[in-house]
């Protein structure tokens, strides 16, 4: 079973939606999207999640879900990821995902000038311990305000 919490902070309405969500999804999958002010992330915004996780015999597929508006000037996005374990150990990548091909179409869903891409992050995942493993999300693209990207956010799913 996968229990999400947002950190605490002045966003107790999220704390409350994200609570909402969580129950209402089954235990083989849980998301969460933290909304990014004004639709510029700055590189200072880090979106941080908590997954309690109490299931160390199945495997799970990450993925990074984004939400990003056609002024999003780039084809492509550098993202951080730090994961840190219920024990303390933190590992961080760096990662780059095509967001649009050569011609400029969107990958993923869009709806108007709103465009949705869940991206995989990691896969088979085994969770070696119990306890509450913290994600943080951090952009990469060299700039302070990183405008179009409306939403971050994450999934965690059991494996097929």
């Amino acid at each position: 079973m996968i229990n999400v919490n947002k950190s605490a902070g002045p966003f107790s309405l999220i704390l409350v939606l994200l609570s909402l969500l969580a129950s209402s999804c089954s235990d083989n999958s849980i998301s969460f999207n933290e909304e990014i002010p004004g639709g510029e992330w700055s590189r200072y915004n880090i979106p941080r999640f908590e997954a309690g996780i109490s299931d160390t015999l199945n495997t799970y597929d990450i993925l990074i879900s984004l939400r990003n508006s056609y002024n999003y000037p780039y084809r492509n996005i550098f993202l951080f990821v730090k994961t840190v374990s219920p024990r303390g150990y933190s590992i961080k990548d760096t990662l780059e995902y095509q967001l649009a091909d050569e011609s400029g179409k969107w990958y993923g869903r869009g709806l108007g000038d709103i465009h949705n891409i869940s991206l995989p992050y990691k896969s088979n995942v085994l969770f070696p311990d119990t306890g509450t493993y913290i994600f943080s999300i951090e952009q990469g693209m060299r700039q302070d305000k990183l405008e179009g990207i409306i939403d971050v956010g994450m999934i965690i799913r059991k494996a097929e």
